[in-house]
């Protein structure tokens, strides 16, 4: 009698289970994909999410750049590495930057907190914080 209870209840839930979008069940595994953010506009787009989301981040980027100037008026250049977070409201957090150019690494710094707001990535159903890590190359 309790095998038929246990049974009963493993099918219930691995019923359950399958219905979340991104979570699959085969034999006692259960394999939750993580889905990442959406970019405004790319849930209508042609391209998949994570193409629209690469385009309109390089589009954001070169549309919001302005190349950081040294005391005397001179372009610096550099590469900064940025890490940030894109939270459960889909908006950008915990922004930081490594790099040998305090300059650089700020403006990189500016530009990624003017990301939009997005609809936030998830995992099985549940909203997530998404952590990133790019270059940025002045």
């Amino acid at each position: 009698m309790k095998n038929i209870f246990f049974i009963a209840a493993l099918f219930v839930l691995t019923t359950n289970v399958q219905a979340q979008e991104g979570v699959s069940v085969k034999g006692n595994t259960i394999t939750m994909k993580e889905i990442g953010p959406v970019w405004p506009g790319c849930e209508k787009s042609e391209l998949s999410e994570d193409d629209c989301f690469n385009k309109q981040l390089a589009k954001h980027i070169k549309s919001n750049f302005k190349y950081p100037k040294d005391a005397n008026g001179k372009i610096v250049r550099g590469r900064s590495v940025i890490t940030f977070y894109i939270d459960e409201k889909g908006e950008v957090c915990k922004v930081s930057a490594e790099g040998p150019q305090k300059l650089v690494n700020q403006e990189a710094v500016r530009i990624t907190e003017l990301f939009p707001v997005m609809k936030p990535g998830h995992r099985g159903g549940k909203k997530i914080e998404v952590k990133y890590k790019m270059p940025f190359n002045f």
